[in-house]
């Protein structure tokens, strides 16, 4: 899918989203699912904050903070924690179902992809007669470099 269809989609479901949860689609909200689409890394709350800032858009920290709850909730995009007080984020609709190894030492993830963990999930759904529509598998260790 292209980036211009995949952003249009992505604005329309946070679009819905916002209307079914009585929230404002305010002009800064879709700024900032713009600019995390336009991305294509792993990202953290204060780094977007800053380099928005940067581009000269006047977005406050707590809008920034406040939509990227939105946009978890809403799935658009995916929350990973690093440590106590530390998580990252990427986007995620339209994307295939990956896993990640984050380093302890450095923060480094990387991703991957392997299909006998959604063998399992889908495995364990059918066991257990229970519906997964959504799993996170995250490995963390010491990446040697």
């Amino acid at each position: 899918m292209k980036q211009e269809e995949l952003l249009r989609q992505a604005r329309q479901l946070f679009s819905d989203y916002l209307e079914q949860h009585h929230q404002r689609k305010t002009t800064e909200k879709f700024v900032i699912l713009d600019e995390i689409y336009l991305r294509n890394d792993h990202f953290d709350s204060e780094s977007l904050y800053a380099e928005m800032k940067q581009k000269n858009f006047n977005i406050s920290r707590a809008t920034v903070y406040n939509t990227l709850e939105l946009l978890k909730e809403c799935r658009l995009i995916s929350k990973h924690q690093l440590g106590k007080n530390h998580a990252r984020f990427e986007k995620s609709y339209g994307f295939w179902q990956h896993d990640h190894l984050i380093c302890l030492d450095c923060s480094k993830v990387i991703e991957f992809c392997d299909p006998r963990v959604h063998q399992i999930t889908t495995r364990m759904g059918e066991i257990f007669h229970f519906d997964i529509p959504h799993y996170s598998l995250i490995l963390y260790g010491h990446c040697q470099g």
